[in-house]
């Protein structure tokens, strides 16, 4: 089954070029027709002189991920062309930079060198050529492109204009038709992974967010620092991650509700810190946003290596929430919810993401909830009560107080009594691992009542997956006649198995981004699920649709 109504626009360039800005203009275009879009940006960790593209597929209906066969190509140099020339659909259609190559059969080349050093930064202008050709080819006139460009490249707007129009026309010369693109109802906004999941932590009543910088986080401090008015969220920079987690654990017990970020190097470095959480019952919220390791890895790509990771961060026993978004707008509800159930078990937790949705930007409705009305509540403590921080209780959750308080209130990283006092004595270690114990089986009663997996379609086929490669799989599943269920454990830790346990009889297929088949490790560990067959990539590159949608057949067969 082919769905035709997908048009993909790739732009590509050295690093330097404004090619990821060609591709968030091309995004709004689509955006003033109506249409739903995903955009994906592919960059290499370079400033300068790395080769960079950003694909954007879009359609009337909804798109869940991007797609690699390109039905508009427009490459700003010679290395592009020769990367994207297999990416080219069938029926598509290539431009290149005449003066970076011969003159060729395939494709138009356009004189973008020529034009653009007429113009005070010769480079950066070259990507205005990517949305220019894209107008003229999809029938824009030059009026809605002027307007466009006034509005994605406002500064140096003149020399912008000026260039847009020349490109515009040289196609027009070039081309013998142009394509219509039907106009679609949506009204939306456009996000990121982090965007959203920033939004939805500011809707939880977010006060800090302390970051150090490290890709695909990093966009996370620099949202919240060009927002904290806006938002009312402190961004904070300290000097290393290890600063970071300590300050955020800190900040939590005068009351500030804390989020930090960084990726699976940052946050092994912050890992001592997540048992502090841990023992001293702190409500920090930790986003772990991968990308290929070990180590440094590829800093700029994506992977889910580091599941099991997050699910065995941090010595000794003590609760511990994951929970992973299977898309841009889940993003921002489960950041939300999560920083409600830490601050409820005043326990540490981790959304876990990756590179893909992290950075990736998709269409949203504008339905986005900002009330924090649902909420869960955190138990505080009455002023007149004699107060104890660590309190043994039924259900394993101490109330708070803060200060200035005049009651004493003392947190301890050590073991503690009741109080908060230093103890060695084995009846009171043992009643605190009983409490934090207690707390995690509260947990889960509280999560059976909640949406831990999302389930999506209906069909004999079942495919288990988790984190972005949910969006690869729904919009695979586009290309197919596979009636199939597609299963996405939103919670990782606690597992719920609860929900889960019904397919131990099934032949499943797990899709997951990783070389060792974490996922279905998990599922055979905690629910008896032993998969059928396990698709993995793991080459720093989100799955194409329609690959996977083969994959995906011939597992069936």
């Amino acid at each position: 089954m082919e769905d035709e109504d997908v048009f993909t626009y790739m732009v590509g360039g050295k690093a330097g070029e404004g090619v990821k800005k060609a591709g968030t203009a091309a995004t709004d275009l689509f955006l003033d027709l109506g249409r739903e879009s995903f955009q994906m940006n592919d960059y290499q960790s370079l400033i300068r002189g790395g080769h960079n593209f950003s694909v954007v597929s879009t359609s009337i209906r909804e798109v869940y991920s991007h797609h690699m066969e390109a039905d508009l190509i427009v490459n700003l140099d010679e290395r592009s062309r020769k990367i994207h020339e297999e990416h080219l659909a069938e029926e598509g259609l290539m431009f290149y930079n005449l003066d970076d190559s011969e003159e060729r059969d395939e494709g138009l080349g356009l004189p973008l060198d020529e034009m653009a050093k007429e113009y005070s930064k010769p480079d950066l202008i070259k990507g205005v050529a990517g949305i220019a050709v894209l107008a003229a080819y999809t029938g824009m006139d030059q009026k809605d492109l002027e307007d466009l460009i006034e509005k994605e490249y406002s500064r140096g707007v003149e020399e912008n204009l000026s260039f847009a129009k020349e490109v515009y026309k040289e196609v027009e010369e070039k081309i013998d038709k142009t394509i219509n693109l039907e106009k679609g109802k949506t009204d939306s906004t456009v996000l990121t992974g982090n965007e959203s999941l920033s939004l939805g932590a500011a809707a939880g009543g977010l006060d800090m967010y302390i970051g150090y910088p490290m890709t695909p986080a990093s966009s996370i401090l620099h949202f919240f620092a060009a927002h904290k008015d806006d938002l009312r969220v402190m961004p904070i920079h300290p000097e290393n991650e290890i600063a970071v987690a300590n300050m955020a654990v800190g900040a939590t017990v005068p009351g500030a509700r804390v989020m930090v970020g960084s990726s699976g190097g940052g946050l092994a470095l912050m890992e001592e810190t997540i048992s502090l959480a841990g023992m001293t019952e702190a409500p920090v919220l930790f986003v772990l946003s991968s990308r290929p390791g070990p180590s440094t890895g590829v800093p700029t790509y994506t992977e889910q290596g580091d599941l099991s990771f997050a699910l065995n961060q941090g010595h000794g026993e003590f609760p511990l929430i994951v929970a992973s978004p299977g898309s841009v707008k889940e993003a921002f509800f489960l950041s939300k919810e999560m920083l409600d159930l830490v601050w409820k078990y005043q326990t540490p937790g981790i959304f876990l993401t990756e590179k893909h949705l992290s950075e990736s930007a998709k269409t949203l409705g504008l339905d986005l909830d900002f009330s924090d009305e649902d909420g869960l509540e955190t138990k505080m403590a009455d002023e007149d009560d004699d107060y104890k921080r660590y309190e043994k209780t039924e259900d394993g959750i101490s109330a708070l107080k803060f200060p200035p308080s005049k009651d004493l209130i003392k947190w301890n990283s050590y073991e503690h009594d009741e109080l908060g006092y230093t103890t060695e004595d084995a009846e009171t270690v043992k009643n605190m691992h009983d409490k934090r114990r207690e707390k995690n089986e509260t947990l889960i009663l509280d999560l059976k009542d909640m949406n831990t997996v999302n389930e999506f379609g209906e069909g004999d086929a079942v495919i288990f997956t988790f984190g972005s490669t949910t969006l690869s799989v729904r919009e695979a599943l586009k290309f197919t006649d596979i009636e199939a269920k597609v299963v996405q454990p939103v919670f990782l830790k606690p597992f719920p198995i609860w929900e889960l346990e019904r397919y131990m009889d099934e032949e499943v297929i797990v899709v997951e981004q990783n070389s060792t088949g974490q996922l279905a490790k998990l599922l055979r560990e905690k629910c008896g699920i032993k998969p059928k067959t396990v698709i993995r990539k793991y080459d720093g590159r989100p799955f194409g649709p329609r690959k996977l949608a083969e994959k995906l057949e011939g597992a069936i067969e």
